[in-house]
């Protein structure tokens, strides 16, 4: 009796792993014949509002927003606005001396990105701009970006993602998690664009129409969530806005460089999938269309982390080994099952992963990988889906050229 329920389980875990495994070998595929559309510069510009909030920043943000001002996009056609969140008196002077960067100061009792954005969006003069785009305080956008971000609104799109990329790799842990990013942008924004999907938002780097991300942002709802960036995904699939993906409009982004502040991300990043998941379900949200984004969204917010998936294929053949050992049957499938599964989910990541990432630095990382599985697990037991505070990602690696 214990051995057929036993078997039972494990062939509803197979399916379960099957299904995604199929579904992500196949758009890794897709990613990877498909030609993304290429964004020039086009003669008529749209008026560009750039919005970085800023939470302790000091050592980084005045070189962001100095890069930013001197974006290679008509000075008269953009704007940066800062939010200083409890940034120094100082560092709020300096900011104010940079040509083209206003800055707003903000003051919360619970401080939060959603907040901040709400404060500029609401503090920007109406009409004075068609687009915005939504940077971190770390962020840089590479030449060029905010003029294919133009194309594309050009051509009709009213939200788009930009191509976000690493901009160090100083530590095993940052290789890793840049890795993590490029495959995110593979499978979950190049790949799903390829088969007709809108692709996903990642959190900065992201720019939509002006009045429609305002108004997002203006529902009391979103301000004390700290996943607001799914909320803003969440919302343009039930505006049935398709969210084009700029392969090449790059934005550099500094990734997590040591375990503790990886951890950290993470336990945001699994409580950010949670509160998206039960958005599909919250009778609050309201009607939802059954669009094909609907479909393949709530899909693919079903399914676990890739960390999970993992870890699961350990415990399989941990559970084989078991088998062989004491001869009582616990798998079903057949072993053998398990590890055509676990080999097609390797194929997805060496197709998803970009051929620079194959060298010596990475096969150094990969030693890492133990380790950070673990603070993945330590993650799942420090959610909070109800936590109301912003879990602030500290920022470590500074750029001044």
């Amino acid at each position: 009796m214990i051995q057929q329920l036993l078997h039972i389980i494990f062939f509803i875990l197979f399916i379960y792993f099957a299904a995604y495994t199929v579904y992500f070998f196949v758009v890794a595929i897709i990613g990877k014949l498909s030609r993304p559309k290429q964004y020039q510069p086009n003669a008529a510009k749209k008026s560009i509002a750039v919005l970085i909030p800023s939470y302790k920043e000091d050592h980084i943000i005045i070189n962001t927003a100095r890069k930013a001002a001197a974006h290679d996009y008509p000075t008269d056609q953009f704007t940066v606005y800062i939010a200083a969140d409890r940034l120094q008196p100082e560092t709020v002077a300096e900011l104010r001396t940079i040509p083209h960067v206003e800055v707003l100061e903000v003051h919360f009792e619970l401080g939060s990105k959603a907040r901040s954005l709400n404060k500029l969006f609401n503090w920007i003069p109406a009409g004075r701009h068609e687009v915005a785009i939504i940077l971190d305080a770390d962020n840089v956008m590479m030449p060029g970006c905010l003029e294919k971000v133009n194309d594309a609104f050009q051509h009709g799109f009213r939200a788009v993602q930009c191509h976000r990329m690493a901009k160090n790799l100083n530590t095993p842990v940052a290789v890793l998690d840049a890795i993590s990013e490029e495959t995110n942008n593979h499978l979950f924004r190049r790949g799903q664009r390829a088969l007709g999907f809108s692709s996903t938002t990642i959190g900065s780097g992201m720019a939509f129409e002006f009045h429609k991300i305002k108004e997002i942002y203006d529902n009391p709802d979103i301000l004390g969530n700290p996943a607001c960036d799914r909320v803003v995904d969440f919302e343009m699939m039930k505006a049935d806005i398709c969210i084009e993906f700029i392969e090449d409009a790059y934005v550099l982004d500094e990734k997590v460089g040591n375990k503790n502040v990886f951890e950290n991300q993470r336990t945001r990043w699994l409580e950010s999938q949670i509160i998206h998941l039960r958005l599909f379900f919250d009778k609050k949200t309201g009607y939802l269309p059954k669009t094909k984004d609907f479909w393949n969204k709530l899909f693919c917010n079903l399914a676990a982390p890739r960390s999970i998936f993992l870890v699961s294929h350990v415990l399989v053949f941990a559970l084989f080994v078991i088998e062989y050992l004491s001869g009582f049957s616990i798998l079903s499938p057949a072993y053998i099952w398990w590890f055509g599964l676990l080999i097609t989910y390797l194929l997805t990541f060496i197709i998803a992963i970009p051929g620079n990432f194959y060298s010596m630095q990475t096969v150094r990382a990969i030693a890492h990988i133990p380790l950070m599985l673990w603070s993945i697990v330590r993650a799942l037991f420090k959610m909070k889906v109800d936590r109301k505070e912003f879990v602030h990602t500290p920022k470590e690696f500074t750029q001044h050229n």
